[in-house]
């Protein structure tokens, strides 16, 4: 057994696998993953399109120059992962994965291996003490040059008590010029009543689920450079093939931000 690994309560990072069909999740995880599926059966479309988003999005900034990423709340391994698409441009790409599932952690040190001239490594740390990912971050990520600060449907698991909006800030604030943040965040706005019954069966079992309206996600990027097309449902978010989902099955708005020289 995993040290630390509480298999009798759901976690996010497991519930998220159950709904990506994966394997690396317990009953708790299942059960919540099911009842949750009840009363919003598009809770399995909105995980498999936040993949999508995280490919497109790392290869953006990959090709766009950054070298460096910070994956907070990675969450299971599910490929391409973020070092597989940022070293498919550029090998010698480094990524630091953090997550505070010793589930995860064990996978991640098993399966996200870097390529022989790149880097990966990985911090057991909590989103809510931004300060000990960054510390971690530091013996892999030089935060004198670009960092991409990735959190990927992390967010709405912190209540607005956690003030995710100062973890966002102190996460950027001693960012390079050129280093960028994407965001991808759960939202009500295009079906109010089915998601805010997802949350409420994720509450029950435990789990936070702050839906956010657009207004409060692009709040996470005041005082960044928003980069075309700003903050919008994912799925349309440079679309690399035809949108076949509604936004209201999609839930997740998402965006990528630069900070100015």
């Amino acid at each position: 057994m995993t040290e630390g690994l509480d298999t009798g309560r759901p976690h996010p990072a497991r519930v998220y696998d159950v709904l990506l069909g994966g394997k690396d999740n317990f009953a708790a995880d299942r059960a919540a993953a099911a009842e949750g599926l009840k009363v919003n059966p598009n809770a399995a479309t909105a995980p498999r399109q936040n993949r999508a988003f995280l490919r497109r999005t790392v290869r953006f900034l990959a090709e766009s120059g950054v070298r460096q990423f910070l994956d907070i709340g990675t969450g299971l391994p599910t490929s391409p992962n973020v070092h597989e698409v940022a070293q498919s441009v550029d090998p010698a790409a480094r990524v630091v994965y953090a997550d505070n599932d010793p589930l995860v952690l064990a996978h991640a040190r098993g399966l996200l291996t870097s390529s022989p001239e790149g880097r990966t490594a990985y911090v057991d740390g909590d989103l809510r003490d931004p300060a000990k990912i960054l510390a971690g971050a530091r013996d892999v990520l030089d935060f004198g040059q670009p960092v991409a600060v990735l959190l990927f449907a992390v967010l709405h698991f912190l209540a607005d008590d956690d003030e995710p909006y100062r973890i966002v800030d102190e996460l950027t604030a001693g960012l390079a010029p050129g280093s960028h943040l994407v965001i991808s965040h759960i939202t009500a706005d295009h079906d109010p009543e089915s998601w805010a019954r997802f949350a409420e069966v994720m509450r029950r079992q435990g789990i936070t689920s702050r839906l956010r309206d657009h207004a409060e996600v692009s709040r996470f990027f005041a005082g960044l450079e928003l980069v075309d097309p700003g903050v919008l449902p994912i799925a349309r978010w440079r679309p690399d093939e035809v949108v076949e989902f509604t936004d209201a099955q999609v839930a997740l708005y998402g965006g990528v931000a630069r900070k100015a020289g």
